[in-house]
């Protein structure tokens, strides 16, 4: 049997492929429900997401995945309208002449900044279009500097500081370009008479979750399960240790239950990983503290929209401007999105009703027609390690898939710090690195099993001289 530490996309991903490969699988969810980031909310029609969610048309995989579990006609593409708030002004940035409207940059600017966005390096006499295929190069290269050298500094002084500060706040000035230009490539498609294209489930992403479990099958998860120990002896894995007190035990049973186990997937978050195995991951992470806001009214008239000024949020997300809200009941969805560097942080450490009334000042601040009476319901969501910090060398610091070397065989890792989060992070790449490892699993089992048919053939054929 092979073990899977986390039932988040990551995790059920690995149980999957798994079981497409053969191999029996279990898996162990520490929380009382699957996702992870992905976990939903009930509203008064279809879930959502506690954490904002869209598809880029870069994300192949989950798409592929979607469609063998039978949701391929369940991705509508639409258009994800943008935004950019700056003194005071909604700014849209979505068609050509919006762009050109943009009253913070120079027409020049937006010519060095639009080339980049294309993948083109115009700084030479001839333009090169292959300049930014290979991101590893720009790994040791602050935003900054890349952004200065490869447009101008006006285009990251106006346009891209704003951004960056709002997602990393002071580890700013540790972040590497070859993020930067992930994440330009990631975005994906656009069209450019309305803006970008973006992928989201009729019905929200929980229907994939449910799709991914079903096919998994429900009586090989379990939730309220984490996983307290993984024994390796003789160097190789030989059990999980689950802690069974949070599940429907039966009386007088142990509180935790211990499994043999043939492979063992921690598909979590590093520091989990550390406190089963003792391989630690010097990558930092940042938190997220995302309010969703139930509104009577609209506020916006674009789907995402960043905040340039110095805000305690980096971004206002109207839901219901990308998916219409009749799927809600008629309510208007808006989240409220932030990031954290450090735990220490004033917001991390307000309660939610500090943050709601300090999230609501600044949007009436931004927008003095907005009610805050029309707000019928405020919920927040916090995780701690939202994402990784893509600081640079960050490549040098993910934890490799197959740990054989680092902590015994048989001990594989799938989760955030892996190398399929590289240079983004999104369910896509979580859906990449369960497969990854599951597939080097079976690679292993065969191999195996190919040493022990070729062991068992020498024996007998010197059991047969032997004989004769």
């Amino acid at each position: 049997m092979i073990g899977v530490v986390g039932g988040g996309i990551a995790g059920l991903a690995a149980a999957y492929r798994l079981q497409q490969h053969g191999h029996e699988v279990q898996v162990y969810e520490a929380s009382d429900r699957i996702g992870g980031l992905a976990a939903t909310y009930e509203t008064a029609g279809d879930d959502v997401e506690q954490f904002y969610h869209h598809l880029s048309k870069s994300e192949e995989t989950i798409v592929e995945l979607a469609e063998e579990l039978g949701l391929g006609d369940r991705i509508e593409w639409r258009v994800g309208t943008n935004g950019y708030y700056v003194d005071g002004v909604v700014h849209p940035l979505d068609t050509p002449w919006e762009i050109l409207a943009y009253p913070h940059m120079s027409l020049y600017d937006k010519y060095r900044l639009g080339m980049l966005t294309l993948g083109v390096d115009v700084r030479g006499l001839v333009p090169d279009f292959d300049a930014y295929d290979e991101l590893a190069e720009y790994e040791h290269v602050t935003v900054r500097d890349f952004v200065e050298e490869h447009t101008t500094e006006s285009v990251y002084e106006n346009f891209v500081d704003p951004l960056l500060d709002g997602k990393y706040g002071d580890r700013k000035d540790d972040i590497s370009a070859a993020w930067f230009l992930g994440r330009v490539r990631f975005r994906g498609e656009r069209d450019l008479l309305r803006g970008e294209i973006l992928g989201y489930f009729d019905g929200g992403f929980g229907v994939l979750l449910d799709a991914l479990l079903d096919a998994v099958g429900r009586e090989n998860v379990t939730t309220n399960a984490p996983v307290t120990d993984l024994t390796v002896a003789d160097g190789r894995v030989q059990s999980l240790t689950v802690d069974r007190g949070g599940t429907e035990a039966a009386p007088g049973a142990d509180a935790e239950d211990t499994h043999d186990v043939d492979a063992a997937v921690v598909a979590t978050m590093p520091n989990v990983l550390e406190s089963l195995t003792g391989y630690a991951c010097e990558i930092d992470f940042q938190g997220a503290v995302c309010g969703l806001a139930t509104l009577d009214e609209s506020l916006l008239d674009t789907y995402w929209l960043n905040v340039a000024h110095d805000a305690p949020f980096g971004a206002l997300i109207e839901h219901t401007n990308f998916v219409e809200r009749a799927r809600y009941g008629g309510d208007h969805l808006l989240y409220v999105a932030a990031y954290v560097q450090d735990r220490e942080e004033e917001l991390w450490r307000m309660d939610d009703d500090e943050v709601r009334e300090i999230w609501l000042d600044e949007i009436e601040s931004m927008f003095p027609d907005f009610d805050r009476e029309s707000v019928s319901e405020f919920r927040i969501a916090r995780n701690p390690r939202a994402a990784p910090i893509y600081e640079r060398g960050y490549l040098d610091l993910v934890v490799p898939y197959h740990l054989d070397s680092e902590v015994g065989e048989g001990v594989y890792y799938a989760g955030m710090a892996s190398a399929a989060q590289y240079p983004e992070r999104s369910l896509n790449g979580g859906i990449l690195a369960g497969y990854e490892v599951a597939d080097r699993i079976d690679e292993r089992v065969e191999s195996d099993a190919g040493h022990d048919g070729d062991r068992d053939t020498e024996a007998s054929g010197f059991e047969f001289g032997r004989l004769q």
